[in-house]
């Protein structure tokens, strides 16, 4: 009863968000005309601030600044703030009680297992800010018949996975960030064993996809004792196992700097100008297009072990399935104010495949040249790969585990309002089974 209320709720609040949304346009037009203006000009100032050094980038900081400051101003004389927080709480509503009511009421292609008859699992010390030491993961694996290795600096972690796969163990797991994941989740596949996603690092990234509950780190080594299991594909980038995706272009150059761990704004500042202002130079990166279509460059390119759903650049992207056997691609090119003010309003609008020059495609492999060493960002983690860079998805290559309370993969976070998730929402809140 308590699902079916939540489910209720859910749809309530969703049904509501657009119809407080449309009396908030009609009631305040002239504020939100000012606002679209003096943000468009914000944009613009943003850009050159982006992309100049020196006196034009402080000038156009501070226009940024001011523009933004002002458009805050008017919405709150206008008395226009709490239509857009009560906008915003109406959505957030939306989205919380759709997770909880969803939470574990789809198996999808999943099948209940036995118990590991040895686990082992690896933990990472320093992921997540500590995380392991935090949740007392060593203990909490033990309690459970779980054997923990935990990692020191120097360890060649593929080498001690394979060891614990000799020496008998059929589910391993890896508690940590998204590269421990994948080096795990490499040998896991490779010997056929079963994987288990502990979510110990700062963003995971692919226990969101996968359907782990990040806030349930401890939880998740159930899945060794009483796992369901499935199968979901694995993408490869020059014979390197990938769980997410591998960037190249902007983001790529940028990981690649020494101080960019500590000093990630930073970093990021004192390289953009280099990377999109008017003397950059364009990146080298060559491949074909969605039509077969010879390209040149991109300054960003991402390749997605399946595509995310991507309605916004701003918001993390998800992916719906792990289990469609393609490789997503989106190529991004934005050059100068004027293409960034559309993109930015058409992110807005959670239309982002709108944008001039946003393009999106799905392939079962992908190839991209250069006539030097590309930078890549692999999993979040910076690396120089030869070309040609050849990336593909191998179908089906890993098995995967999760505990009852982890099923959901479609609802991982805040879902969205899509027609799958409304039809779900209906399904409990009537009390039939998905």
């Amino acid at each position: 009863m308590s699902r079916r209320l939540t489910a209720c709720v859910a749809l309530a609040a969703a049904a509501l968000t657009p119809v407080a949304a449309l009396a908030f346009l009609l009631r305040h037009p002239g504020a939100i005309a000012f606002g679209v203006i003096g943000a468009v000009l914000a944009i613009f100032a943003g850009w050159y601030a982006i992309t100049r050094r020196g006196v034009v980038r402080v000038a156009a900081a501070s226009g940024a600044v001011v523009f933004t400051v002002l458009v805050g101003i008017v919405l709150v004389v206008a008395h226009s703030v709490t239509g857009i927080v009560v906008v915003v709480a109406l959505d957030a509503c939306a989205a919380l009680c759709a997770r909880s009511a969803l939470r574990g009421t789809n198996t999808g292609n999943s099948v209940r297992v036995g118990p590991a008859t040895r686990g082992v699992v690896f933990l990472n010390p320093k992921s997540g800010g500590g995380k392991v030491a935090e949740h007392h993961l060593v203990e909490e694996a033990r309690t459970r018949g779980i054997e923990p290795v935990m990692l020191e600096a120097g360890d060649d972690l593929r080498a001690l996975a394979r060891s614990a796969v000799e020496a008998g163990a059929d589910v391993i797991g890896a508690a940590g960030g998204d590269g421990t994941q994948a080096l795990v989740a490499e040998v896991a596949m490779e010997h056929g064993v079963a994987f288990v996603c502990i979510p110990a690092g700062t963003r995971n990234h692919f226990a969101l996809d996968v359907g782990v509950d990040r806030n349930d780190v401890t939880g998740a080594l159930d899945a060794f004792v009483d796992g369901w299991e499935r199968r979901i594909d694995l993408g490869v980038v020059n014979g390197r196992v990938f769980m997410n995706n591998v960037s190249f272009g902007v983001y790529a150059e940028i990981v690649q700097s020494d101080s960019y761990r500590d000093q990630k704004l930073a970093t990021a500042a004192q390289m953009l100008p280099e990377l999109l202002g008017p003397d950059a130079k364009p990146f080298d990166l060559r491949f074909t297009g969605p039509e077969g279509e010879s390209e040149q460059s991109a300054p960003l390119l991402l390749v997605s072990n399946n595509p995310y759903e991507l309605a916004r650049l701003g918001a993390a992207g998800r992916r719906p399935s792990l289990s469609r056997g393609v490789l997503g691609i989106v190529a991004i090119d934005v050059q100068g104010p004027a293409e960034l003010a559309q993109l930015v309003t058409v992110e807005a609008a959670g239309r982002i495949e709108w944008a001039q020059r946003f393009r999106s495609w799905t392939a079962p492999s992908f190839e991209v040249r250069s006539s030097a060493p590309v930078a890549a960002g692999v999993d979040g983690e910076s690396m120089q790969l030869d070309p040609p860079v050849r990336l593909e998805i191998r179908p089906g290559a890993l098995r995967v585990r999760v505990t009852r309370a982890h099923l959901d993969g479609r609802v991982g976070a805040a879902p969205h309002h899509d027609a799958a998730t409304m039809r779900q929402l209906l399904a409990v809140a009537t009390g039939r089974t998905l």
